[in-house]
């Protein structure tokens, strides 16, 4: 079994990555049905969560079959991180996870997100501060460095584990590095093979399928799986990475009213997290994926992008059904 601080998780994790405006508790329960081992919150801006900002507040929700659960936090500001992680663990998680491998501009060049590889002492100091304020363990998800002149993750990986995280997650891409780009496993292995680090270190970046999973588990010994892009509108991916890990047997991919049944239960829980219109709203994204390969898909996925109404989606995806039944 792996262990994060105290918590015993499955002998080789697969963890569902947190995604903004992807991974919020109606898509996480589908996720946890079908297998995810660890989930973690959309990030939250530690400036939004200590200023009570709705939207960061709201992203601390989780329900009890979601564990174990981890709070994202990201942000700049040391004294604002500590503020915000002692303000997460009161949501009672199982875990507090900073984000240190956001690409995005806005996050960035305000040195937050992947923006603090350009500061690696303040990493430190900051991944220090979070772990001494609050009591449960203190997790951390980065990438290899901020650009190809600097991939400097295996140090990163022993300084951050030197004062205190529990494990590790890296994506294998630097910060300027665009997705498009096969993700590099190289230096994800040498910080597992690294003989200084104590704490699991799990492997992100192209975990898009069952096969791609065996072979990153193969060849670079990582103690466990982080899946992101690969789950859209793919909730089974964990069931199916852990059948093939088992047993090198691939099982069948969900018929159309398996798709249907588990899209309704996605769709009723972000109308009863969300209220209709919005719930209706944010589902919206989530149809093409769900849906993904189907013939002449695209009429319905008009009429599903034009409702407002739960009755009238619920109405569409039975006529989706009839049609490719």
């Amino acid at each position: 079994m792996i262990k994060i601080g105290n918590i015993e998780i499955a002998e080789f994790p697969i963890l569902l990555a947190p995604m903004e405006d992807v991974t919020d508790p109606p898509f996480r329960y589908v996720c946890k049905m079908f297998g995810a081992d660890i989930m973690y919150t959309e990030f939250i801006s530690s400036e939004g969560l200590i200023r009570d900002a709705d939207k960061s507040v709201k992203k601390l929700d989780f329900d009890e079959f979601e564990r174990p659960i981890g709070i994202q936090i990201f942000g700049h500001d040391i004294d604002s991180m500590v503020k915000a992680a002692q303000y997460a663990e009161r949501a009672n998680p199982d875990i507090i996870d900073i984000n240190y491998g956001c690409p995005v501009r806005k996050v960035v060049s305000k040195g937050a997100g992947s923006g603090i590889l350009n500061d690696i002492p303040k990493m430190v100091k900051m991944t220090e501060a979070v772990v001494k304020a609050v009591k449960i363990p203190v997790t951390v998800k980065t990438r290899l460095g901020y650009d190809d002149e600097h991939r400097e993750i295996v140090e990163i990986a022993e300084r951050v584990q030197d004062v205190g995280i529990q494990a590790i997650t890296i994506h294998g891409r630097t910060r300027t590095q665009r997705p498009r780009i096969p993700a590099d496993w190289t230096l994800i292995g040498e910080v597992k093979n690294n003989p200084r680090m104590h704490i699991p270190v799990f492997g992100n970046g192209d975990v898009v399928d069952a096969k791609s999973a065996k072979h990153f588990k193969d060849n670079f010994g990582v103690d466990g799986l982080m899946v992101a892009r690969g789950v859209y509108g793919n909730p089974w991916i964990f069931h199916e990475i852990k059948t093939y890990l088992e047993t090198g047997k691939i099982p069948e991919l969900p018929d159309i009213e398996e798709r249907i049944k588990i899209s309704s239960i996605q769709l009723e829980k972000s109308v009863n997290w969300k209220g209709e219109r919005r719930g209706i709203l944010e589902m919206r994204k989530h149809w093409s994926d769900y849906f993904k390969g189907y013939p002449n898909f695209k009429p319905f996925r008009h009429k599903l992008m034009n409702v407002e109404t739960h009755e009238k989606v619920l109405e569409i995806l039975m006529e989706i059904k009839e049609y490719y039944y």
